[in-house]
């Protein structure tokens, strides 16, 4: 049966409308950051808390505890976190200060013997190029920059506990608001994309937390026995970046080995610490991380670095962090209807979990 004249044009003002949509969606994310990050960060949080209270369950006697005891006990436990990784912030500001003339000398004698050793006929003098670097930067404006970026994170950090302790609280009563709401077929779709994103992304952010959590032990046993300043913040640093794919880890040394050419003022004992630290990413990432992980997240290598650029570019470094997991629910959400089941099996990486889903083909 041959299209009718109006066929093309719908389907052309299907596009303009979707993306019409998708240009308004992005301007709401980058215009209303302040109020949904801590949301979004909040649920992210939810999942893990989830999946640490179904680990509690695990454990010998856990089983017989109350949901709602084990729910407190990680909500406590998550609070505490939060409170003792601001310490850690607000402190490692505060120390590193006085610390920044010893710094300069380091450098400025690494740099001295830097010349020597090749052979150039100068003698710069560091202090003064130093001093001056330092005149040209406005420091009460730095200052203010700094302290506004931690009472903005200490903000994110109250927001997001506030958040997360009610999304707990509301966790149950979700699937009977969806049946009351959206009864019949509709619901139970609904449901179904629900539960298949809430085992997607507990998965991954268990086990990925998990994986962090043992890169940042490993880190700070590394920063600590080469006698680092700052171990536990460089280490906290290193677990969180690692979230973000393939230039987390990178980022993650690159800042402490900066700072050790500085403490030290030593290239041989900066290049120990960089090998020490490159040997355990290589460790979590290339063994520990793909048998833990392995595919709980479909994406394909293309995608996770769009996803990178995109989010960055949106929400910067909480962006990066937060892209694997928005990303993933995105196609999951897309592969649920038909008229965007063909965007979501792009995005993926094995495409046989369309062929062998019945309802996925249909």
């Amino acid at each position: 049966m041959p299209d009718r004249p109006g066929d093309p044009l719908r389907g052309l003002l299907g596009v303009v409308l979707g993306l019409a949509l998708v240009a308004l969606t992005g301007f709401l994310l980058i215009v209303g950051k302040s109020l949904i990050l801590p949301i979004v960060v909040a649920v992210i949080s939810v999942y893990v808390l989830i999946a640490a209270s179904d680990a509690v369950a695990r454990l010998p006697g856990g089983r017989q505890l109350p949901e709602w005891l084990r729910r407190v006990v990680v909500l406590v436990g998550f609070m505490l976190g939060m409170i003792w990784l601001g310490g850690v912030m607000v402190s490692t500001a505060e120390q590193i200060l006085p610390r920044v003339p010893e710094y300069q000398r380091n450098v400025s004698g690494l740099l001295s013997r830097l010349v020597e050793v090749l052979g150039l006929d100068i003698d710069p003098d560091w202090t003064a190029l130093w001093s001056d670097m330092i005149e040209r930067i406005r420091l009460q404006q730095l200052a203010g920059t700094i302290l506004g970026s931690i009472s903005a994170a200490a903000g994110l950090i109250f927001m997001v506990v506030i958040y997360a302790i009610f999304l707990m609280g509301e966790r149950g009563g979700f699937a009977h608001k969806v049946a009351v709401a959206m009864p019949g077929d509709s619901g139970a779709q609904t449901s179904r994309i629900v539960a298949e994103i809430n085992r997607a992304i507990s998965d991954y952010l268990a086990v990925k937390t998990l994986v962090n959590v043992i890169l940042g032990l490993l880190s700070f046993a590394v920063l600590w026995g080469t006698g680092v300043d700052f171990a536990i913040f460089w280490a906290i640093l290193i677990a969180l970046l690692n979230y973000i794919p393939y230039v987390g880890s990178l980022l993650g040394v690159a800042f402490p080995v900066a700072l050790s050419m500085a403490q030290f003022g030593e290239v041989q004992r900066t290049l120990l610490l960089a090998v020490l630290l490159i040997a355990a990413q290589v460790f979590v990432g290339s063994g520990l991380e793909p048998r833990m992980v392995g595919r709980k997240v479909n994406m394909s290598p293309f995608v996770v670095l769009v996803a990178l650029a995109l989010w960055s570019s949106v929400w910067g470094v909480a962006g990066a962090i937060l892209a694997i997991p928005l990303t993933s629910i995105i196609a999951i959400v897309m592969g649920s209807f038909g008229s965007t089941r063909p965007f979501a099996v792009l995005l993926a990486q094995d495409v046989s979990v369309f062929e062998r889903r019945a309802d996925w083909r249909a």
